[in-house]
C-alpha cells in the first residue's frame, strides 16, 4: 500500500535545562549522569529531521528550573485550532502548564483550561479519519478519567478511554502511536484486557509491536502518514513498519531517554 505523507505543524522545546533531578517515572535515575550538551545535540537532530521532511517546526522557550520542558507533548492537546490545556500530576512539572498556556494564547489559539489532571498529548491521540474523527485517551498512571469527558466537551470529538496497566508505559504515547489519520501501532500488554479488545475492534489492521521495541521507546514515535520518526534502538519495529509500507526515519535520543521520553514526548502536534 502506498503511504502518503501530510505536512504537519509541530511544537518543540529545546532541552537547554534538561537534567534528571527527581523520579516521577520508572526510567528516571538521578544517580545516572546526564550530558545536557549531548541532549541538545540529539534534540537538534530531531528538530532538523522533522523540518527536513517538510514540516513546520515551532519552538517553545525553555525555562530554568523546569528540566522536563523538553517533553513538549505533555503541555496541551490540540485539535481543530483548540488547545485543551494540561494539569500535571506531579508538582515538579506544574509550572510547565502555564508556559504552554502563554504560548497558545499569545499565538491566538483558543485555549481551554483544564479542571482535572491530564498530561496533554502524552495521554491523548487523535485520528481524524478513524470512525469520523476519534480521540484515544489513556488513564491509569497520570491523566484522570474525568479529563476524557472534559476533552470531549472542549474538542467536540468522541473519546475512547484506554487503561494502561504497566508502569513502564505511564503515558499513552509510550504504548501507542498514530501512524496515519486512521491507523495505529501499539504494544498490547501495556493495556488492560478490555482495552486490548477495544483496540482490536477499532483497528483490526494495526501494527502490533513486541515488548523489546516497546521497552526501547519504539512506540514513542512521530508519523506524518508515511515517514515514521522513531528511536534508533528499534530496528525490529522499523523493519515491521517498512514492510507495512511506511518509511522509518531513525533518530538517536538516548540522552533524553534518561528522563523517560523519546521522539513523541518531545513533539506536540499543532492541528489547526
Amino acid at each position: 500500500m502506498e503511504r502518503l505523507a501530510r505536512q504537519r505543524s509541530y511544537l518543540l522545546c529545546p532541552p537547554t535545562h534538561f537534567t534528571v533531578e527527581y523520579v516521577i517515572n520508572p526510567w528516571m535515575d538521578p544517580d545516572i549522569a546526564v550530558d545536557t550538551a549531548h541532549a541538545v545535540a540529539q534534540w537538534t537532530d530531531l528538530r532538523d529531521t522533522l523540518a527536513g521532511l517538510g514540516h513546520e517546526v515551532c519552538e517553545l522557550a525553555p525555562e530554568p528550573g523546569l528540566p522536563d520542558m523538553v517533553f513538549a507533548a505533555n503541555g496541551a492537546f490540540v485539535v481543530d485550532g483548540v488547545a485543551y490545556g494540561a494539569q500535571f500530576k506531579y508538582p515538579q512539572r506544574a509550572a510547565e502548564a502555564k508556559a504552554h498556556q502563554r504560548f497558545y494564547e499569545d499565538a491566538g489559539w483558543r485555549f481551554v483550561p483544564p479542571t482535572v489532571v491530564n498530561e496533554g498529548e502524552g495521554d491523548f491521540a487523535y485520528l481524524p479519519a478513524a470512525h469520523g474523527g476519534l480521540i484515544l485517551a489513556g488513564f491509569g498512571f497520570r491523566t484522570e478519567t474525568d479529563a476524557h469527558g472534559e476533552a470531549q466537551e472542549a474538542l467536540g470529538r468522541p473519546v475512547i478511554s484506554l487503561k494502561l496497566v504497566d508502569p513502564h508505559f505511564y503515558h499513552l504515547d509510550t504504548a501507542l502511536a498514530a501512524l496515519d489519520d486512521g491507523n495505529v501501532v501499539y504494544y498490547p500488554a501495556a493495556f488492560s484486557d478490555s482495552s486490548q479488545r477495544v483496540l482490536r475492534q477499532l483497528f483490526p489492521d494495526a501494527v502490533v509491536a513486541p515488548r523489546e521495541d516497546a521497552m526501547a521507546f519504539g512506540l514513542n514515535l512521530v508519523s506524518d502518514g508515511r515517514n515514521v520518526v522513531l528511536n534508533t534502538e528499534c530496528a525490529g519495529l522499523a523493519r515491521t513498519l517498512a514492510a507495512a509500507g511506511y518509511h522509518p526515519v531513525p533518530v538517536d535520543l538516548s540522552e533524553l531517554k534518561k528522563g523517560g521520553g523519546s521522539v513523541k514526548c518531545c513533539v506536540a502536534e499543532l492541528r489547526r
